[in-house]
């Protein structure tokens, strides 16, 4: 059987017998209505807040709180739309970009699409290291929620974001918009060493302590005037559902229908697994990560995972790649983690988890010999790769395929 694997701008064919694959993976199919109503319906009939318009009366400092090219929020169709109601007031744009850097022009318009030039003026980009903030308030952890001062300058805010599972958070979307979005770089080193925990999982959110510091955000944020756009996409990026208004009601609102999209069920788990990041998850290793994270709730212990991804701006956070080649095993990584912590470092040490009761295995273009220092073994092809993973594993071994592993989240059937 041959199956057709994205990796970068171009395919990658694999010929596998029938009788080695277990299953192959792909986002659940649903049925979208038309993109563009279900947005305007979201937002034109909110969750616990007055309509648009009414928001706006009076304003006089509008900031809108976009996602970076990490995601893939459908931010130029919300524009669209809302755009009306903004032309002619002031307002800005501020790009949560988290830890991450600043996007790239061909991000920009990722982002923004045709409005980029129109709207360029008006965009700020969210530095965690540079831009000035200000504290709400502190969570359980003790950890002030600092703040770029433009949120402190906004008397209204509309932040734009898109809800999927997260491999430690539970779920993006929401509150992730403020933090880690447009937090300082301390706000975000505290929360993220909060990662390190087994119980910072995707789609948990009782009793994960990254999503409870959340939570205590959303409870701080409460005292702001917000309007949230939140957007579950399928597997085609296409729009499927939305909800606006109320920060955390237009989140919670739409965790079941993300879990629709993307919690697959499986009935075994694999000898081998392969797990394609596609973009935007596949813009550096570090995002790539997700894809791995997500691929191993399908693998069984002491089974290969191949992680597949272009990793086009090449490693993503030093530190994270730093960490992973600093020890000469997985299990002497995880234990570095334990008595010394640096933003990235809960990557790394996600990574090491699976190390420990697995191969990783990676086809990607980055250089070899770091990818070795990183505990994967590198191929040039994905076919490369399963074959080997075939050889190894013997004639009757079972592979899975993840056709969009850094979103799918594979879970064992009850039986």
């Amino acid at each position: 059987m041959k199956i057709e694997i994205p990796y970068g701008n171009g395919i990658d064919t694999v010929e596998v017998a029938e009788k080695n694959i277990e299953q192959i993976i792909l986002p659940n199919a649903v049925q979208s209505a038309d993109e563009m109503e279900t947005i305007r319906g979201a937002i034109f009939k909110p969750l616990g807040t007055p309509g648009l318009q009414e928001f706006l009366k009076g304003r006089k400092n509008i900031l809108l709180i976009v996602n970076d090219a990490t995601r893939p929020t459908p931010t130029e169709r919300v524009l669209e739309i809302i755009y009306p109601e903004l032309k002619g007031r002031n307002f800005k744009i501020l790009i949560a970009t988290g830890s991450h850097r600043a996007p790239t022009q061909e991000e920009y318009d990722f982002i923004f699409g045709m409005r980029h030039s129109e709207l360029k003026d008006r965009i700020h980009v969210h530095d965690a290291k540079k831009s000035e903030c200000y504290s709400l308030g502190k969570t359980r952890h003790g950890n002030a929620l600092m703040l770029n001062t433009l949120v402190r300058e906004a008397d209204a805010i509309i932040p734009i974001g898109s809800i999927e599972p997260h491999y430690f958070a539970g779920y993006t979307g929401g509150r992730k918009s403020f933090m880690p979005g447009v937090a300082s770089y301390d706000c975000i080193t505290a929360n993220h060493r909060l990662a390190i925990s087994r119980a910072a999982q995707a789609m948990v959110l009782k009793g994960n302590p990254v999503a409870e510091e959340f939570d205590d955000a959303q409870k701080i944020l409460e005292k702001l005037n917000i309007f949230a756009i939140m957007t579950v996409l399928d597997g085609e990026h296409r729009v499927y559902a939305a909800a606006a208004g109320d920060l955390k009601e237009s989140f919670y609102s739409l965790l079941a229908k993300a879990d629709e999209v993307f919690v697959v069920p499986i009935k075994k788990l694999a000898d081998i697994v392969v797990t394609v990041a596609l973009e935007p998850n596949d813009i550096d290793l570090y995002q790539s990560q997700k894809a791995l994270d997500n691929g191993k709730t399908a693998l069984k212990d002491g089974g290969i995972i191949i992680l597949v991804s272009a990793c086009r701006s090449g490693i993503g956070s030093q530190a994270f790649m730093d960490l992973l080649c600093s020890e000469t095993s997985c299990k002497a990584v995880i234990e570095k983690l334990d008595r010394e912590y640096k933003l990235g470092y809960h990557k790394a040490g996600k990574m090491a988890e699976i190390g420990v009761k697995a191969q990783m295995w990676a086809v990607t273009p980055l250089d070899k010999n770091l990818i070795r220092k990183a505990h994967m073994r590198p191929f040039d092809s994905v076919s490369a790769a399963v074959a080997e993973a075939l050889r190894e594993k013997g004639p009757d071994a079972k592979v899975t395929f993840i056709m969009d592993g850094g979103l799918t989240i594979p879970r064992l059937a009850a039986t």
